[in-house]
């Protein structure tokens, strides 16, 4: 298996995405740290992966908190011994963020999604940074999704916050490289089991 002897934490693992990851992670033998600001999802999540013989552990952590997601992180590291893999997948609710003329939608609307994203990223990616530089290794995922680099329409401010996380991605990469830690940015498309294509095109 692809992960074996591995450790992943994943923020937003209760989540569609994060859930799914979660679950394919554990598959190729990684053990996955699953968290979240709600535990009853992410437990959820957890018990699909025992359920199927993979290692999960659960933990509620705010990726808004800078002290909860530090706290978390060093707990998992003294507990497995380093940390592999970080991966944020955390959303945020789309009504009044999508599907809205950039002329009707309101500066809360808009600022929501930079200002949420870019701060939990920020956050998650530098805590895991910290640890992983002393390993010499460890690789840093983060999601985006065409919008970033693709006009379309109705995606609010969406779009330039996924484009400001391939930026952060890009200067981690730039940054601790040489370091061992390796910054990759998976960038998708139209992923059926959120709810933003549903949202923007009122399907």
């Amino acid at each position: 298996m692809l992960l074996t002897n591995k450790n992943a934490v994943i923020y937003g693992a209760g989540g569609a995405i994060g859930g799914a990851i979660a679950r394919a992670f554990a598959r190729e033998g990684a053990k996955v740290f699953l968290t979240g600001r709600s535990l009853l999802s992410v437990e959820a999540v957890a018990s699909d992966i025992l359920a199927a013989g993979g290692v999960a552990e659960t933990a509620q952590v705010d990726a808004l908190d800078e002290l909860a997601v530090e706290k978390h992180l060093s707990a998992v590291v003294e507990k497995a011994g380093r940390i592999d893999i970080s991966l944020n997948t955390i959303s945020l609710p789309q009504r009044g963020v999508q599907g809205i003329p950039l002329v009707e939608l309101s500066p809360e609307g808009f600022t929501l999604p930079i200002m949420t994203y870019m701060k939990s990223h920020f956050l998650t990616t530098r805590a895991a940074a910290r640890h992983m530089i002393e390993k010499k290794s460890g690789v840093i995922l983060t999601l985006t999704a065409t919008p970033a680099r693709i006009a379309a329409p109705l995606v609010g401010g969406i779009a330039p916050s996924w484009a400001a996380i391939e930026a952060l991605t890009r200067s981690l990469a730039a940054e601790y490289g040489r370091q061992g830690v390796r910054a990759i940015c998976l960038r998708s498309d139209a992923i059926p089991e959120t709810t933003t294509i549903a949202e923007v095109y009122r399907l």
